[in-house]
C-alpha cells in the first residue's frame, strides 16, 4: 500500500501510531534484551580470544560489537524501567486523578515548592512519555553508528591490505590509487567525527561547507548513513533530544570506568598470576578451562596430576611465536610478508613469494619451519632435559598449535616442575629463557 506522506489520512495514521507505540517499544525491547543478553558472552569471549590469537580485525570487529551491545543493553533495560514506570503512572493516575496538593496539608513553603517542582500529574507522565520515546530511538540508532564505524574500519583495512599490500597489483595502483584513498578515508573519518561530535558545525561555514560535502557524500554511503538520516536530523533540532545524548555520554563513560573496577582482596596473592614453582594458572591445564571461555597459555597439560607414562605437552600458535622463529632464522621471513586479512571466495595472489612457487617448496619450507621450532625449544622436568619433537596440530578445542609427548620413565611420584624452555638471538648471542613453569603431580596407576 502506497501512503501520500503529505495527505491529512496518512498524519491522522501516523498520530494514530504515535499514541500505541510504547506497545512495540516493550515488545522490540523484549526481544532485543533477550538476544543481547545471548549474545554478551559469546562476544565478550570471542573478543578475549581473537585478542588472544593477535587477530586485530576480528579483535577490532568483536569489540564493537561487544560495546554496541552493552550500550544498547543498558539503554534497552533503562527504557524497560521507565517504560514500567510510565505503566504504573497511568494506572495510578486512573485512581487516583491529578494530585491535590491541599489535601496533604504541607506547609506553604513546601506546597509552593512542590506545585513549581512538580506542576501536575498529567505533566510528569507526559515526561516519561518523552524520555521513554527518545531512549528507544536512541538505542537503535546507536547501532547504526556503531555499524558505521566498523564500516570505516573495515575500509581502511581492505584498502590497505588488497590494495597496497597486493603484489599482484602494478605498483602505480599501490602508490597513485591506494595511498590517495587511503588519506581521503583518514581525512574524511576525522571530519565526519568532527562534524558529528559538534552537530554540524561543519556544514555551517559556506566555504569550509564545500570542501567538506565531499567527504560527506562518500561517507553517507559508505556509513549506510543515507538509511537513519532523518531520524539524525530530528535528533538534532529537537532540544529535548539534545539533552537526553548530552546526559547519556557522561553516564556511557561511567559504565566503561565502572566496568574496570575490580576489588583486590589480598596484598600478595592474585589468581591471575603466571604458572610458577608456587603458583598454578588453570590456562595451563586443559582439564580445568571452560568451553570457549579460556584461551590457553604459552604451554598447556592435560592436567595438575598426571597418572600416565607419558606428558602431553601443547603450545598454541600465535603471531608471535612466528615471530620469534623469523627472528632466529632469518631465512623462513619472507619479503613479503602474507598474514592479514584474505578472503576465502577469491584469489588475490597465487604464491607464497617470488620464489616459492611450487608445492615441493611449500612443504620444504613448512619443514623447515617446524625443525627450527624443535631446535629452539626444550624441556626441563625439574633437572631432567628433554629435547622437544612438536608436530603442528589442533586441540580439542580446535586451536592450531605444537604438539609433543615427553616419557616420564624414571620419574617418582610426587610433585615436579615442568620448564619450557626457548632459546632466542640477543644480537650474535644465542641465550636461552624459560618461557613457561607448571607445576604438575606424577602418580603412576
Amino acid at each position: 500500500m502506497q501512503n501520500d506522506f503529505k495527505s491529512p489520512a496518512f498524519k491522522k495514521l501516523l498520530d494514530s501510531l504515535q499514541q500505541q507505540s510504547w506497545e512495540l517499544e516493550l515488545l522490540i525491547s523484549g526481544f532485543a534484551i533477550f538476544g543481547l543478553f545471548t549474545a554478551y558472552e559469546p562476544l565478550r569471549i570471542g573478543a578475549q580470544n581473537a585478542q588472544n590469537e593477535q587477530q586485530i580485525y576480528q579483535v577490532v570487529l568483536l569489540s564493537v560489537a561487544f560495546i554496541a551491545c552493552c550500550i544498547l543493553l543498558f539503554n534497552l533495560l533503562l527504557h524497560v524501567v521507565l517504560r514500567g514506570l510510565w505503566i504504573g503512572a497511568l494506572g495510578l493516575r486512573y485512581v487516583s486523578g491529578d494530585i491535590e496538593f491541599d489535601k496533604l496539608k504541607y506547609s506553604d513553603r513546601f506546597k509552593n515548592y512542590l506545585q513549581k517542582r512538580i506542576v501536575s500529574f498529567d505533566r510528569y507522565i507526559a515526561n516519561l512519555e518523552n524520555y521513554c520515546s527518545v531512549l528507544f530511538a536512541i538505542s537503535f540508532l546507536l547501532i547504526f553508528h556503531v555499524l558505521a564505524l566498523t564500516l570505516i574500519v573495515l575500509s581502511l583495512a581492505l584498502v590497505g591490505n588488497f590494495v597496497i599490500d597486493n603484489d599482484e597489483l602494478p605498483k602505480w595502483v599501490s602508490n597513485w590509487i591506494g595511498i590517495p584513498l587511503i588519506l581521503f578515508l583518514v581525512f574524511g573519518m576525522l571530519l565526519t567525527f568532527l562534524d558529528f561530535i559538534t552537530q554540524g558545525l561543519l556544514k555551517r561555514n559556506k566555504w569550509v561547507s564545500k570542501i567538506y560535502f565531499p567527504f560527506y557524500w562518500v561517507f553517507s554511503f559508505l556509513t549506510l548513513s543515507f538509511l537513519y538520516r532523518p531520524l539524525v536530523y530530528n535528533f538534532l533540532d529537537n532540544r529535548f533530544g539534545k539533552r537526553i545524548i548530552y546526559l547519556l555520554t557522561p553516564i556511557y563513560i561511567f559504565i566503561l570506568v565502572l566496568s574496570g573496577l575490580e576489588y583486590r582482596n589480598s596484598n600478595y596473592l592474585n589468581k591471575d598470576s603466571s604458572s610458577s614453582t608456587i603458583y598454578a594458572n588453570k590456562e595451563n591445564y586443559s582439564d580445568m578451562m571452560n568451553d570457549g571461555a579460556d584461551f590457553p597459555g604459552g604451554a598447556v597439560i592435560p592436567s595438575k596430576v598426571i597418572t600416565t607414562k607419558f606428558l602431553p605437552i601443547f603450545i598454541p600458535y600465535s603471531e608471535n611465536v612466528e615471530n620469534r622463529v623469523f627472528a632466529y632464522e632469518k631465512s623462513l621471513e619472507l619479503k613479503e610478508d602474507r598474514r592479514g586479512l584474505t578472503s576465502t571466495n577469491f584469489r588475490f595472489s597465487n604464491n607464497w613469494s617470488d620464489e616459492i612457487t611450487t608445492r615441493a617448496q611449500k612443504d620444504s619450507i613448512r619443514k623447515h619451519y617446524l625443525e627450527i621450532f624443535n631446535e629452539t625449544h626444550f624441556f626441563k622436568v625439574d633437572s631432567l632435559e628433554y629435547d622437544s619433537d612438536f608436530i603442528v596440530t589442533t586441540n580439542a578445542k580446535n586451536h592450531l598449535g605444537f604438539e609433543t609427548f615427553l616419557s616420564l620413565e624414571g620419574i617418582k611420584d610426587g610433585r615436579h616442575q615442568l620448564r619450557v624452555m626457548r632459546k632466542k638471538r640477543e644480537k650474535d648471542t644465542v641465550i636461552t629463557v624459560i618461557q613457561e613453569s607448571i607445576p604438575f603431580w606424577y602418580f603412576k596407576k
